[in-house]
Order: structure tokens, then C-alpha cells, then sequence
């Protein structure tokens, strides 16, 4: 049976605490060979020193202040080293995709590949209930490969080599992209960049022994006087043992995630010849198929599709599992032949797929979310969601998800579509989204936008905004998630500016509605750390006992949501309070609305973000309780679960498909 998203998230946290005990093991097993070498290097000159008819001085193994030394030597170089690369990478996949020399591409893109390219991973972020992540070419690179890096999914980046794009079908497109979203969902990306750190600071110690070696030429002591060749050697040498052992590490971390980002791929696409045929593409392509030429390659080894550099002399040092057994876990019938690909296909698009005879699937608003995107003309009936329905969805979308994100967005009018990819544009559809529905308050509203953020966005959003309040509730959610990856391409000030605009906007009626604040937290939050805002914290509360309290602030508001009615707000609380499973003692009550407002809600939700994965699977099935009292979820309650679980670092796919 398939673990389930905070299951997932859990075991990615524990192999992560698995990585620090590697680690302190690898440097306590350095320090103590650093210290030999000292030992040995210094007592070798000393005898040289000596005589030649003058005994030996004695060796004494067992040195305290030296050991002292080098131990705080060692411990200090490598954190210095993996601070430093920690530091640098804290703006999250950006950073490493910038690092590989990737070009960004932009979201507007009407080059036919990068299009291609484009949709694929805006069909992807959309199933998954996540905001469309950068997505980056490595235009010097033909062979194929990719990775996905960052510390979420919010500062998510997808990156592909220029063979990646050029020689792959769609199909087999989706499915490398499918195996990326796997590593995005399942924690891995933070995991991968923590190594990378780590590895970073034990080779610090082989770069010092290099310029030990680089410091000793030319020196004016005679080779036996002084000590630093030999000790370069020595550092150089252990250094590089420490490295070996980072990429054993590296190696058994990763060979086991490539199988079961496979299988989530396949599971998420339902077609096992995607992924296969990318694979087989790979080894049609021979020895250098995913090779990667770039200097940094080596360090991202274990990020990779496939292995992007030279194969290991041991096999317990292959980062990725051999190609042949990554097929034949979809193809049983795989006979390891690869047929061969031509290089000199990367200016041709890729081969037309074959043509089927099974019928086109049907229309999903049709089967499933039971009409079409737009409120005009024939109302559509809302799905059916059932609350014990909701935790079982969150980080595994499935096949009806791929394909309600593909028709959902090709539904979007096309203002919406070509507003979410153009960065200005962009914060005119996050502005239409928050505007009144009253035409007075409204115009009251625009008049002050003009004002703060300039007449061509205000007539921006005032032209948007007739297509974004039909839309139905389930778009609004895709639609800012789509913009958010847009925004990501704001200067630093155009985004101070639209930050300050969106708080003014959501309380500019006198009343913030929940959804809308809930739905300016997403928006910032996933671009704070993007533009020098808070980093991703790590987690703080292992407990439930201390964050009853938010718990309780979290589950009124929800309650206060769907009536006014005294008794049904009681009822809807208590329908969700019991699945929190909150310390017998510890109080936990239905709170006055003045005590579940904007900034209670605000601080409660920062620090639930902080908790450990059981906490939040506790507290998103109450919520979904809460919010399906009446023994079914609407559709913008349905929304603004999604927003509260995406501000928990939880995405949750789209609600209702395949109920």
C-alpha cells in the first residue's frame, strides 16, 4: 500500500536526520586521520631534524592540545565550507538552476519547445495544487537530463537540458516531468540541497591541502624542513576519502528515490511508455546520452533524471539505479537493446506520436466538476466532496487531475491565460481577483489602484475583471498559482510595490473576507523568500499540546465560514474538533469571531506551518470536517482548504475530481 503524503514527508525528514549522523561520522573519521597524519608528518621532521647518530625522539600517539587543534581545525572548516554553500543556496532552486548555467524561460514563451515545455509544467502544478515553478534550460547541454531543486514547492525550480526538450515526445516529456514533481512532493528537494552543502564542506578540507601543495613550491625551506607538502598531500588525500564517503551518502539516499519517483510518475500520468521511452532515449544516445558537461555537475550528481556524469569504478557509488532496470519495472519485456538516436535530431522536432484508436477523453467539467469554468449561461452543478475524501488526495494527483488541470486551464479565457504569464499583467489578475463585487465600492477601488499602482494596471484589472468573477470558485486557485510563477519575474521594487498594493486592496471594503486573506498569504508567502523575505524555517513543535490554541483560532474561523447561525457554527466545530486529537486536559473550544480574525488567524498559521507532518494531517482532516459539517464540502469551501492546506506547505490537488 502506497504511504501517503505526510507519510512521505516524514521519511524524507527522518532520512534527512540520517544524513547529519553520516555526516558527524565521516568528519569524526577524518578528524582522527588528520590527526595521525600530524602525528606522522611532525615526528618524521623532527627525526630529520636530528642527527645522524642522535636516537629517534620518541612518538607519542596520544597528544591532547593537538588533538584539540585539529579538531576544532576540521569542525571549523567544514562548517565554514557547508554554511557557505548552504547560504548560497538558500534562495532555493533558482539558485542551483542559475549555478548549472541555466537560461530562465520566459512564461510567455511562444517558441514551439519551450511551449511545449511550458504546458507540461503548468498542466503538472496545477494537478498537484502547487504554484507553477521557473522553468529553466540548460541550453549547452544535448544530452537529457533534468532535475527539480528548492526548499518547497514554493521556491521550486524545473530544469531541463536542450536534448531534454528538443529530442522528447510530450508523452515522454510528461513523464520526466511527472518523476520532478514526485521529488518536489515528496521532500526530497530539501534533502538533495542539504546534502549538497554537506559534501560541499568535507571537500573544503582537499582544497585546503591544495593550496597547502600550491603554498610549498617555491618555498625557501628544503623539502625534509618543511611540513606543508605533506600536509597538503595529506588533507588533499583525506579530503577526498571524506568525499568518497559523502558520495556513498549521496549514492544510497538517492538510488531508491529514482524508483519510487518513477512509479509516481507513471502513477500521475498512467502511462508507463512516457517515462520508458525517455529512457530509452537515453541509452539510444550511448555512453553520453544524460552526460553533463557543466563544471558544477558533479556536486548535483544525486539531483539528476539520470546520472549526469561519469560512472563510478563501484557500483555502491551510482547515484541512480542502471537504465535497464529502471524500464523493465513498466516493460518486463525489455530486452536492454536501445535503438539508436541521432544527435543531429535536436534541430527537428521530436517524432509525431503515434495515432490512437481509443476515442478522446471525455470532457472533464462535463464528467467530473460537472460543467463548464465560466458562471454564464448554464450554471453548473458543483461536485461532490466528501471531508474523508480530502487527506487521501494531498500530494499524490492522479491521471483525472493531469487531465482536469490540462482542460481547466485551455477553459481559462484568454486574457486570464495571457495576463498569468506577463509579470505586470500578473498583478492585475492577483488585484481583479479581490475586487468588490459591489460596482460603487469597486470603482472606489480602482480610482485608488490608478493611484498606487498606475493607470495601465488599473485598466488592466478593471478589463480582467469581468472574466475573473464569472470564473467558477474552483478556478481562482489555479489562476494564482499559474501567476505566481509570472511574479517571480518582478524586480525587487515592482514587488515591494505590489505587496503593499495587495494588503491595502484586500482590506480597502473595511472587511477581509477569509478567502481573501488566505489567498494574499499564498501569494506572498511563496515570493517572500524569493525577494529577501523569511526563509523556510525548519520545524519547531514536535507536539500538539502547544498549538491547541492556533488549532482552535484555525478551525473557528473555518467554522464562522459557512453560516451565521449560532448552533451550526457549534456543530460544524464539533464535527472537526475530535480529529485533532488534542491531549486529553488541554482545552479546546469554539472561539468568539473577534478571537478568529485576520491577524489571530495570521499568527496561528505561521506557527502550524513550523510543525511536524502528524500535526498537520491531524489538522487538515478536522478542517475538512469542519468545513463539511453539513456532509458536503462546497465548492469555495472547497477552495479555501486548498489555500489554508498551501499555506501549511500541503498541496492539495484539485477537489472533486474523480469523487
Amino acid at each position: 500500500m502506497p504511504m501517503d503524503f505526510f507519510a512521505r514527508q516524514d521519511q524524507a525528514r527522518k532520512k534527512t536526520r540520517w544524513l547529519v549522523v553520516y555526516f558527524a561520522l565521516a568528519v569524526a573519521a577524518m578528524i582522527a586521520a588528520i590527526y595521525i597524519a600530524f602525528i606522522l608528518i611532525f615526528s618524521g621532521v623532527q627525526a630529520h631534524q636530528q642527527g645522524y647518530g642522535d636516537p629517534p625522539p620518541p612518538m607519542t600517539l596520544w597528544q591532547p592540545l593537538l588533538f584539540i587543534i585539529v579538531s576544532l581545525g576540521t569542525l571549523g572548516m567544514v562548517l565554514i565550507g557547508s554554511t557557505y554553500k548552504t547560504m548560497a543556496l538558500a534562495a532555493g532552486g533558482s539558485a542551483v538552476s542559475e549555478m548549472m548555467g541555466g537560461r530562465l524561460v520566459a512564461p510567455s514563451s511562444t517558441v514551439p519547445d519551450e511551449r511545449k515545455l511550458l504546458n507540461v509544467v503548468e498542466e503538472m502544478a496545477i494537478a498537484a495544487g502547487v504554484p507553477v515553478p521557473p522553468v529553466y534550460v540548460l541550453d549547452e547541454e544535448d544530452g537529457i537530463n533534468a532535475f527539480a531543486a528548492g526548499h518547497q514547492p514554493g521556491d521550486a525550480t524545473v530544469t531541463v537540458t536542450r536534448g531534454c526538450m528538443k529530442l522528447l515526445s510530450r508523452d515522454e516529456l510528461q513523464g520526466v516531468i511527472g518523476h520532478e514533481f514526485s521529488h518536489i512532493l515528496n521532500g526530497d528537494m530539501r534533502m538533495n540541497l542539504r546534502l549538497m552543502g554537506m559534501i560541499f564542506g568535507i571537500l573544503c578540507l582537499a582544497i585546503l591541502g591544495r593550496i597547502l601543495l600550491q603554498t610549498a613550491r617555491g618555498g625557501g625551506r628544503s623539502r625534509g624542513q618543511n611540513p606543508l607538502p605533506l600536509l597538503g598531500l595529506a588533507l588533499l588525500v583525506i579530503g577526498y576519502i571524506g568525499v568518497f564517503f559523502g558520495r556513498l551518502i549521496q549514492a544510497a539516499v538517492s538510488r531508491q528515490r529514482e524508483f519510487l519517483a518513477d512509479a509516481a510518475s507513471v502513477q500521475f500520468t498512467r502511462n508507463p511508455g512516457g517515462i520508458t521511452g525517455a529512457l530509452k532515449k537515453i541509452g539510444g544516445l550511448g555512453e553520453t546520452g544524460s552526460r553533463l558537461t557543466h563544471a558544477h555537475a558533479e556536486e548535483l550528481t544525486h539531483f539528476f533524471f539520470v546520472n549526469g556524469v561519469s560512472e563510478p569504478f563501484i557500483g555502491l557509488l551510482e547515484t541512480h539505479p542502471p537504465l535497464g532496470e529502471r524500464i523493465r519495472a513498466f516493460d518486463p519485456a525489455f530486452d536492454g537493446k536501445f535503438s539508436y538516436v541521432r544527435y543531429d535530431g535536436l534541430g527537428q522536432p521530436p517524432e509525431a506520436p503515434a495515432k490512437s484508436n481509443h476515442p478522446p477523453p471525455p470532457n472533464i467539467f462535463d464528467t467530473v466538476v460537472g460543467g463548464a469554468i465560466l458562471a454564464s449561461g448554464e450554471p453548473a452543478r458543483p461536485p461532490v466532496i466528501r471531508a474523508q475524501s480530502v487527506l487521501p488526495r494531498l500530494g499524490q494527483p492522479t491521471p483525472l487531475h493531469l487531465q482536469y488541470a490540462e482542460q481547466l486551464r485551455d477553459a481559462l479565457p484568454a486574457s486570464v491565460k495571457a495576463a498569468a504569464r506577463e509579470p505586470l499583467e500578473a498583478t492585475a489578475l492577483i488585484y481583479a481577483l479581490i475586487l468588490s463585487l459591489d460596482e460603487a465600492e469597486r470603482a472606489t477601488q480602482l480610482a485608488e489602484l490608478g493611484k498606487r499602482a498606475g493607470p495601465e494596471i488599473a485598466q488592466k484589472t478593471a478589463a480582467l475583471f469581468p472574466d475573473v468573477s464569472q470564473a467558477a470558485a474552483h478556478a481562482h486557485l489555479p489562476m494564482v498559482n499559474l501567476a505566481i510563477g509570472t511574479l517571480r519575474h518582478l524586480t525587487a521594487e515592482q514587488f515591494n510595490q505590489f505587496s503593499e498594493t495587495l494588503q491595502w486592496l484586500v482590506a480597502s471594503d473595511g472587511k477581509v473576507e477569509l478567502f481573501e486573506f488566505v489567498l494574499q498569504k499564498v501569494v506572498l508567502r511563496h515570493l517572500a523568500p524569493q525577494f529577501g523575505g523569511a526563509r523556510p524555517k525548519p520545524v519547531q513543535f514536535y507536539t500538539l499540546k502547544p498549538l491547541v490554541p492556533d488549532c482552535a483560532v484555525v478551525l473557528s474561523a473555518l467554522a464562522n465560514v459557512g453560516s451565521a447561525d449560532a448552533g451550526k457554527i457549534q456543530n460544524a466545530f464539533d464535527a472537526g474538533a475530535p480529529f485533532l486529537h488534542a491531549p486529553a486536559g488541554v482545552p479546546l473550544a469554539l472561539l468568539p469571531g473577534e478571537q478568529c480574525g485576520v491577524e489571530p488567524l495570521d499568527a496561528a498559521l505561521n506557527r502550524l506551518a513550523l510543525a511536524v507532518p502528524i500535526i498537520k494531517k491531524n489538522l487538515l482532516q478536522a478542517c475538512a470536517h469542519v468545513v463539511g459539517a453539513d456532509g458536503v464540502i462546497q465548492e469555495t469551501e472547497a477552495e479555501l482548504l486548498r489555500a489554508v492546506a498551501d499555506t501549511l506547505d500541503c498541496p492539495m490537488p484539485p477537489l472533486g475530481v474523480g469523487e
